[in-house]
């Protein structure tokens, strides 16, 4: 059983696809770059943490619209369902972000120490 996310040898990202998987990991959905680099379980995780983190803070940000619009039509407030959601969503983000961040550094080490792929030669000799 494997106990690891880290690819298969011989499976290793080339240093481009893995500057890429870096850059998509930090700058646009923390898990989605891990699992372009095919550590599946790394970024299953980072993405399930970012997706729940993001929806916490989208349910936070519906009530405070919410109660913007209460105040724009002169209402009394109403009570608060979760007042919580906005700072757990925002940790988890940021659990996921960092998260991201250390499976980067191992993707872009892995990319460093690969060896280049070995060309095929010509078996009958170049001419």
């Amino acid at each position: 059983m494997k106990t690891s996310s880290a690819p298969a040898p011989g499976r290793t990202p080339s240093r481009r696809t893995a500057l890429h998987c870096v850059l998509i990991n930090q700058l646009a959905t923390p898990g989605l770059g891990s699992v372009i680099a095919r550590r599946f379980v790394a970024g299953i995780g980072q993405l399930l943490l970012a997706c729940g983190g993001f929806a916490l803070v989208v349910v936070w940000f519906a009530q405070r619209f919410a109660d913007f619009s209460r105040q724009w039509q002169n209402l009394p407030p109403a009570p608060k369902a979760y007042p919580w959601a906005g700072k757990v969503g925002a940790l988890l983000f940021l659990a996921a972000w960092l998260w991201a961040w250390v499976t980067s550094v191992a993707i872009l080490r892995g990319a460093r120490n690969a060896k280049p792929p070995v060309l095929p030669t010509d078996p009958g000799g170049a001419r």
